[in-house]
């Protein structure tokens, strides 16, 4: 389960967002069709708890990739029902924003280092020296 946040936390982290981003998480539609979707699957009782979840992926501290996952083990939903409730959730909520959503997570998580791999100076090199006769010509 992701870490609860404070709500001067989640200001915070709001204050940096991008104003998509921003629309998005105090949007009235957004809230609308969360409501829509707990209803369509008879899951009103947990409408403040994946409204929630669905904030913390907009603030970029609950991956989009980690999102079906959490509706199944934190929130206790049904494979199945976790599965279709996160394709509403990413069709309506998350992908009009995908390109600000995908910002916020390569900022936030940065690529590995290029490793150098340098091999041991008493080893011979794989392919000797000289012209390949195998190789084309290039024209």
């Amino acid at each position: 389960m992701p870490q609860k946040y404070t709500s001067e936390q989640f200001w915070k982290l709001y204050e940096k967002l991008s104003p998509e981003l921003k629309d998005a998480v105090s949007a009235e539609e957004t809230g609308n069709q969360i409501y829509d979707v707990c209803k369509r699957y008879e899951i009103t009782e947990k409408l403040d708890e994946l409204s929630e979840y669905v904030g913390q992926v907009l603030v970029g501290v609950l991956p989009p990739a980690d999102f079906q996952e959490s509706l199944e083990k934190d929130m206790g939903l049904k494979k199945e029902v976790a599965k279709k409730v996160a394709q509403e959730i990413n069709r309506f909520i998350f992908y009009p924003i995908k390109s600000s959503l995908e910002e916020l997570y390569r900022a936030e998580i940065a690529p590995p280092a290029q490793m150098k791999v340098t091999p041991p100076a008493n080893e011979k090199p794989l392919a000797p020296p000289g012209t390949d006769k195998y190789r084309e010509g290039v024209e």
